[in-house]
């Protein structure tokens, strides 16, 4: 049974992490041990990422995972952590309004405390009122249940290139303000790393704005110094890993050497960290 009560403490103090100038920085995960490894690293709060679970569960991403499936990996990454966890739940898993209201109260009974919700469809982007649409149905849902959700309104104009480069920034201001009037609480815009761009987003965007990053892009810290709110890394440590996977296997298999096994953490600590 859902435990209410430290639902609203964990969806609270993942609000209170959002602060323009010192952001969340999240370093997403996708299953118990990433979860387990992250949190243990220092972590303030959790966030999944739907490309490292999508192919932790056989699946490619981009919508190709039933909510079930992916629900349940949430289920078991909040079960395996003490940390507020948010939920990437992608297009929100269904066509209607109606199925991303169901996804949230998914998301709720698995325990996690905050979602995103993109904007992204097939061939390019959703309507902005329809995204309104969806995210004024989560909010509901979040409502009803009595949790505050902390909602983060994913729009892929930069992402997906959309539109005229030199209406890019109008667009995607006029998004965040419909999605914001709807009830997002958060705004992401991943695709933007200059800084320059970053602060006119900030400025423009009465709400945390959330950038993904890695490598390449500029530090934490230059952007905590834009404004930034919050910072996520999205799939990257996940496409790490499964790089050290392929290049200590081709090492072992081919030249017989062992040297992309170094730096691990030592079999003492990992069990130790499960036990």
């Amino acid at each position: 049974m859902t435990n209410t009560a430290a639902l609203i403490a964990k969806a609270r103090a993942l609000h209170a992490l959002h602060t323009p100038g010192r952001p969340l920085v999240l370093a997403n995960v996708w299953d118990i041990p990433s979860a387990r490894i992250v949190q243990d690293a220092g972590a303030a709060a959790l966030a999944t990422t739907s490309s490292g679970v999508s192919w932790e569960l056989g699946a490619a991403d981009g919508d190709h995972l039933e909510r079930e499936r992916a629900v349940e990996a949430v289920s078991r990454i909040t079960a395996a952590v003490e940390l507020p966890v948010t939920a990437d739940i992608e297009r929100g898993y269904g066509e209607r309004p109606e199925d991303v209201a169901a996804t949230v109260r998914a998301v709720f009974g698995a325990g996690a405390v905050g979602v995103n919700l993109e904007d992204s469809v097939d061939g390019g982007l959703r309507p902005a009122e329809e995204m309104a649409e969806r995210i004024a149905a989560a909010r509901a849902a979040a409502d009803e249940a009595g949790v505050p959700l902390f909602l983060n309104a994913r729009t892929d104009t930069y992402l997906r290139q959309a539109g005229e480069e030199s209406g890019r920034l109008a667009e995607t201001l006029r998004r965040a303000a419909v999605y914001r009037e709807a009830g997002a609480d958060g705004i992401f815009v991943p695709g933007v790393v200059d800084l320059g761009l970053v602060k006119e987003l900030v400025d423009g965007i009465d709400a945390p704005l959330n950038v993904l990053a890695g490598p390449g892009a500029p530090e934490v810290g230059e952007f905590a110094g834009a404004g930034v709110a919050r910072v996520s890394v999205g799939g990257r440590i996940a496409e790490a890993v499964h790089g050290l996977v392929r290049r200590a296997a081709k090492e072992v298999l081919t030249t017989g050497g062992y040297t992309h096994m170094a730096g691990a953490i030592e079999y003492g600590e990992l069990n130790e960290l499960f036990g």
